[in-house]
């Protein structure tokens, strides 16, 4: 099968296009023809070299979609022909995170889903929503379950609280289809106005232009009478965490989902502390999140927002596409 592979850390120019055998599933797993894969700015972050070098050479992307095609010993949750995708976190069905679960992550702790076959726990995989296309069911392992697990799971989004959302990347658009879905007022900042202007069609309330508004946390409070929004989807990291801080109500909730703007910082604690804050890492969730997830999706008939799809031969092209910085939604590499 060809793959492409991380071998160093000498970026995107260095991924490797290669052939690998195509593996046989050993008992309670499944061999998935992999049809589409969307990518994840953690993706991007591999590729550049930043983690998980003791396992190269390495499969990168944790998102994909596809066919069923063969299935090991002991396997009842999928058939031959199933359509599915795999789940972030192989081992992550249920209940907190651990250290085995952080281990299972595709594209990272193990070999990851930019191939044209790859293996899967059985238990690590769901069924493709109905009506959904392999590139659209591509998009949800990560970044719509991020979302959902923010401000569903953990944060109880209700109708008429007000979300913050940062940009308007994979997590960002999905928080905004979510919010909405629940009934909520969303203000959601880009340094765009194309992008704002597409993100108010979606039914964003408010927008702001980071470079028009350089406090953009003091626009937020003019936004909402001086009171902050419930729940801040916080995707920018150390160089936004101060604002988005600011940006939250006493007693409200910074969803640290993202490293967007780099590692390094100095955070004062005390808007956390003063405001009683809190301030919740998310990493993606589980696969009971992610079927819930799916059942509301489907119900509400929401669909991804996709920017642009690359073919197969094209994934170092797609992710010069995403450090560009440019897109608006989910780039995806088809494997048709």
């Amino acid at each position: 099968m060809n793959a492409w592979q991380i071998t160093s850390a000498g970026g995107i120019d260095a991924l490797s296009a290669t052939t690998r055998p195509v593996e046989q599933p050993a008992h309670g797993q499944i061999l998935v023809r992999a049809r589409a894969v969307s990518l994840n700015y953690r993706d991007l972050l591999h590729v550049l070299g930043y983690a998980d070098q003791d396992r190269w050479p390495l499969v990168p992307c944790s998102d994909g979609a596809g066919d069923v095609v063969a299935v090991g010993a002991g396997v009842t949750r999928f058939k031959v022909g199933d359509k599915v995708a795999g789940t972030f976190f192989q081992r992550w069905v249920s209940g907190n995170v651990s250290p085995a679960v952080m281990e299972s992550a595709l594209g990272g702790r193990q070999q990851g889903m930019l191939a044209e076959h790859v293996i899967l726990s059985e238990e690590g995989a769901v069924a493709i929503p109905a009506g959904w296309s392999y590139a659209q069911a591509s998009t949800l392992p990560c970044a719509a379950l991020t979302a959902w697990h923010a401000l569903v799971t953990k944060g109880r989004v209700r109708a008429g609280e007000t979300v913050l959302v940062l940009g308007t990347g994979g997590v960002s658009l999905f928080a905004l289809q979510i919010a909405k879905m629940h009934g909520a007022r969303v203000i959601l900042t880009s340094s765009s106005d194309d992008k704002l202007a597409r993100a108010r069609a979606m039914g964003a309330d408010e927008t702001i232009n980071y470079r028009q508004f350089s406090d953009w946390e003091q626009r937020v409070l003019e936004l909402t009478g001086g009171l902050g929004v419930d729940h801040v989807v916080e995707v920018g990291g150390a160089g936004t965490f101060e604002k988005s801080c600011a940006s939250a109500r006493f007693g409200g909730n910074v969803w640290l989902i993202g490293v967007l703007t780099g590692f390094e910082s100095t955070i004062n604690p005390i808007s956390v502390l003063f405001k009683s804050l809190s301030v919740q890492g998310i990493y993606v969730g589980s696969r009971d999140m992610f079927d819930a997830m799916n059942a509301a999706f489907s119900a509400n008939e929401l669909k991804p927002v996709i920017d642009r799809e690359f073919a197969f031969a094209e994934a170092p092209a797609a992710f010069h596409y995403m450090q560009a910085a440019g897109h608006f939604g989910k780039i995806i590499v088809e494997q048709m």
